[in-house]
């Protein structure tokens, strides 16, 4: 796409010096790091944006109107989305609130759009919404929650990946108990891809419409005579000590190989873990740690997404571990007392549409039956398990292998 403000082959950090206000729409697509000065610098500086958007399957044509716009607005702190990714309603509305996966969130947000304008003319009530990057975190999420008395003032229907929020006792767990919730996602059956992996839940609070499994990256070359691991016990090893890259500043996914660790390798399975730390690295920049000068990982624990970018004949190979991709599941909480408003937005987010948006431009597998999520027979998930999930104090169990995480990793730096 031509245009007077940049070209595919500039670099992240020539179009955000040259414009500042496309600094947020990096930000809130998928590149956070654009905002700090220093990852910027450092980062933006090595990565066109060519590159960039084919590391997240975005349409180039698209993403880049977005920057435009971003760059002729007066105001650069308005929404700088295709969709958009917030709407405020005036009058009886639903209210739909939530973190979406970075490199879909487009599609998603204009798939979205199209069934909102239908929805609102049917049913003559608008939809009141936030749908932000999931790379924004929960914090913004969580302060819209801390001064909610009762469930009158929480919105409709939550969506977002991982344990971290809707499992924690403090700001959920009273609501959950008093059935403020309910499952009704109307699937017929399982999707192929989760056979025997019972991902419904039995208690019916939650919906799971997709899931972000986790799985390796190796780089061979840093592997030198070490055999290339396959699967999580083979991480664990005390070879692979001070080599691993892991996702910590993705807390969704990061907290949900902790917690799958601890279940299956118990404390001494989170210290090792712990100990096999070299780094921390944003998914885009695991799959060029290739190229870092120092301090390479042998391996990177990444979302299966950013494995697509690996080209063949690259020193980087794409590991599914035998024991199986850790899976952090994307839940839809939906309120039992609106759900007759609800029925068709719940309908439209566990639809084979959006399903398809998750697997096929994000390979986040769906859990919707109708949906083909493209994997080789035999891929292997580790889950939880709701027995497990419901026996454990969630919160509690994050903090406490964060802590042993911690602690091993301040051993092997003897700090």
């Amino acid at each position: 796409m031509n245009n007077k403000y940049f070209t595919l082959e500039n670099t992240l950090f020539e179009i955000t010096e040259k414009h500042p206000p496309t600094i947020a729409v990096f930000s809130a697509n998928g590149f956070p790091q654009m905002e700090d000065e220093k990852k910027r610098q450092s980062f933006g500086k090595n990565i066109t944006l060519k590159t960039a958007l084919a590391f997240q399957n975005r349409d180039p044509v698209a993403f880049s109107k977005i920057l435009i716009s971003s760059i002729e607005r007066d105001n650069p702190g308005n929404d700088v989305t295709l969709g958009g990714e917030s709407k405020k309603a005036t009058g009886d509305s639903v209210k739909v609130t939530g973190l979406l996966p970075c490199p879909v969130r487009i599609p998603l947000l204009e798939s979205f759009g199209r069934f909102m304008e239908g929805f609102e003319k049917n049913h003559n009530i608008e939809i009141e919404y936030e749908l932000k990057a999931a790379s924004m975190g929960l914090d913004w999420v969580e302060k819209n929650l801390a001064d909610i008395k009762d469930q009158d003032g929480i919105p409709d229907l939550f969506i977002s990946a991982g344990f971290d929020l809707f499992f924690d006792e403090e700001k959920f767990g009273k609501l959950k108990q008093a059935g403020v919730f309910c499952d009704e996602v109307s699937f017929t059956g399982e999707n192929e891809s989760f056979k025997n992996y019972n991902l419904k839940d039995p208690r019916g609070h939650y919906s799971m419409i997709g899931v972000v499994p986790a799985v390796f990256l190796v780089n061979t070359k840093e592997l030198g005579e070490r055999a290339v691991p396959e699967s999580w016990e083979d991480i664990l090893k005390p070879e692979y000590e001070n080599s691993v890259s892991l996702p910590v500043g993705d807390f969704d996914l990061f907290n949900a190989i902790l917690l799958n660790i601890e279940k299956n390798f118990g404390s001494e399975g989170v210290r090792k873990l712990g100990r096999s730390l070299l780094d921390s690295l944003h998914p885009s920049e695991m799959v060029k740690s290739e190229k870092k000068s120092t301090r390479r990982p042998a391996v990177t624990i990444m979302p299966y997404f950013f494995t697509k970018t690996i080209r063949e004949g690259s020193i980087m190979q794409a590991v599914w571990p035998s024991d199986g991709a850790i899976l952090s599941p994307i839940f839809m909480l939906s309120k039992t007392k609106r759900i007759d408003k609800l029925r068709d937005v719940i309908d439209f987010f566990a639809s084979k549409e959006v399903g398809e948006i998750l697997s096929h431009s994000g390979l986040f597998p769906s859990t919707n039956p109708d949906v083909d999520n493209r994997l080789e027979k035999g891929k292997a998930f580790m889950w939880l398990g709701w027995d497990y999930i419901y026996s454990i104090d969630i919160t509690g169990s994050i903090k406490r292998c964060e802590q042993l995480f911690n602690e091993s990793i301040r051993e092997v730096i003897g700090v």
